[in-house]
């Protein structure tokens, strides 16, 4: 585990409230087991966006292309970024549209997870031969200065939603990020959930077949492998909670006694009253407006919006703004 990573859960478990970033889900089993939520029957958001993407693919890469501010004197393909790519599973559907109207593609997932950016580019070497991957394991952030050498014409995917893990300052602070790494030929394609009834919501972060229950706790046996922890998972529970004043679903993981655990790489105790939780991930639930903001201040303009066929989903174009 980085240093930067080992500092957030040192801060996160010694914090009142308790919190973990949810980049610690990300390791090879965690990875494994998002992958098993995204075909859950009670996970509709995967299933939603794909229907958009096979449905717009088309539309969606000619409008990219066709951009007034995507042309040059040197007339380069359009290169795909994409932030959180994990197995690009979905991705796949655009690149082969984007193949139909360009020889060949650069393709740059970024992931906090080799294992899935590997299982990704192999997939692809079979799949789309001519989509060259160049993978990058990074955070985001940590992945801009590297973004910033690309040349030419760049769309930028930043799709299941996984926005909704931030809170809107930060939000749109990644955003204006993009935007000055990759200049004014930048375009983002951004996938949001949107806001719906809780009893729609809940099942799709607390699954009857206990996936979610698993992904979430195995961020207990991560810090145990990876930083000494002594966590017994099993006297934790997983909590899917509804807060409709942020408009998000919060995972927690409750304690479900008193106890202390202590984290030998860190030198700390981690202690716990019965209840107590530890806040590991937010998914904010957006309604068209507060897409608009977030993309206008963090300096993007003229978004389309696509949705699947019960509008639980949107998928959003924006252009560089001026």
């Amino acid at each position: 585990m980085t240093n930067d990573l080992s500092e957030q859960v040192r801060k996160g478990l010694t914090a009142s409230p308790k919190a973990l970033p949810p980049m610690l889900f990300y390791d090879e089993e965690g990875s494994r087991l998002y992958e098993r939520i995204t075909e859950l029957p009670e996970y509709y958001l995967t299933r939603a966006e794909r229907s958009i993407f096979a449905e717009h693919a088309g539309e969606l890469v000619a409008r990219a292309l066709d951009q007034p501010n995507q042309h040059d004197h040197l007339n380069r393909p359009l290169t795909v970024v994409e932030l959180g790519a994990g197995s690009a599973s979905k991705t796949e559907v655009l690149l082969a549209a984007l193949l139909r109207r360009q020889p060949a593609c650069l393709y740059v997932p970024v992931d906090v997870s080799a294992a899935a950016l590997h299982g990704a580019a192999r997939r692809l070497a079979g799949n789309l031969p001519l989509v060259q991957v160049r993978p990058i394991v990074a955070t985001h952030e940590d992945a801009l200065a590297e973004l910033a050498r690309l040349e030419g014409p760049v769309l930028v995917l930043f799709i299941g939603s996984s926005i909704g893990n931030l809170d809107d300052d930060a939000a749109e602070r990644l955003l204006r990020g993009l935007r000055r790494a990759l200049g004014p030929r930048a375009q983002l394609l951004l996938g949001t959930d949107l806001r719906k009834a809780p009893d729609v919501l809940i099942p799709a972060y607390d699954d009857a077949a206990g996936v979610t229950a698993a992904f979430n706790k195995n961020v207990l046996a991560r810090i145990n492998r990876e930083l000494g922890g002594r966590f017994d998972p099993a006297l934790f529970r997983h909590l899917a909670r509804w807060n409709d004043p942020l408009s998000r679903i919060e995972m927690h993981l409750e304690s479900v006694t008193a106890q202390s655990v202590p984290i030998e790489a860190l030198g700390i105790v981690a202690r716990f009253q019965r209840g107590e939780t530890i806040h590991t991930e937010s998914s904010v639930k957006y309604d068209l407006a507060r897409v608009g903001r977030l993309l206008e201040r963090g300096g993007f303009s003229r978004p389309t919006a696509y949705f699947d066929r019960e509008r639980r989903f949107a998928v959003h174009l924006a252009a560089a703004a001026p």
